[in-house]
């Protein structure tokens, strides 16, 4: 009898150490569990949507985009502009006189061939035939204190001189002429060579005498004057 009442006691005891110790357990694991809860819900980070507070400012602003436009136009497009300059043609210098056809002649003696010719028949002084040279395009040459020689016909029977004296030379160039003035025929007696052209050359040495047409005329001891630089001043009078 008394053991079972002992052992009952001893029991009871046991399960009241063992349920003490499991309500000392549970209020533990709440206490514990309600303070971690609170922690996490009532202390949110900081440092949450913002830069840390250990990094650089220089470094975050590092980090900021830099692809924004630029007011400036870049090194390229000014690069090209530079190169399309310096593709621009340049005004290249024209040529000078004496750069005609037949080479530089610029202050040397004119040859025939240097020349453009042309001739008109005049009434004044019993009829005269008026002799025009101007220098070719590009060409500046220099007639001489000479007379002009002009021959006529097959026999080569050349012109005299008209005036006493030899002119003073000519330069011709661009529109400048010059004048001289042939009388075929200087005698009062019939007879007479018929010839229709005239064979005119820059002095007696010259290599490329021309031939010009004048219509028909009488040849009977022809005559010429120097070169002149007016039309008047070649009248072959007697």
């Amino acid at each position: 009898m008394f053991g079972n009442r002992n052992r009952r006691k001893a029991l009871l005891a046991s399960a009241a150490l063992v349920g003490g110790a499991l309500l000392m357990t549970a209020c533990q694991d709440t206490d514990g569990s309600v303070d971690s809860g609170a922690a996490q819900s009532g202390s949110p980070s900081a440092v949450a949507g913002s830069p840390s507070a250990s990094e650089d400012p220089e470094d975050a602003a590092s980090d900021a985009p830099t692809d924004g436009p630029s007011g400036a136009p870049s090194d390229g497009a000014s690069d090209e502009a530079s190169d399309e300059a310096s593709d621009e043609p340049t005004a290249s210098p024209s040529a000078g006189n004496g750069s005609g056809s037949n080479g530089s002649r610029v202050g040397q003696v004119c040859g025939a061939n240097d020349l453009s010719w042309s001739t008109r028949s005049e009434s004044q002084a019993g009829g005269y035939i008026l002799v025009m040279a101007k220098a070719k395009s590009g060409i500046t040459c220099v007639l001489p204190a000479a007379l002009p020689t002009v021959a006529f016909g097959s026999d080569g029977t050349e012109a005299g001189p008209v005036e006493q004296s030899v002119g003073k030379p000519v330069t011709l160039s661009a529109s400048k002429v010059a004048y001289a003035g042939v009388n075929p025929k200087t005698t009062n007696t019939d007879g007479g060579k018929e010839l229709d052209s005239i064979i005119v050359a820059v002095g007696n040495e010259d290599p490329n005498p021309v031939s010009l047409k004048v219509g028909t005329i009488t040849v009977d001891k022809p005559v010429v004057t120097n070169w002149h630089t007016a039309p008047k001043d070649a009248v072959p009078f007697n």
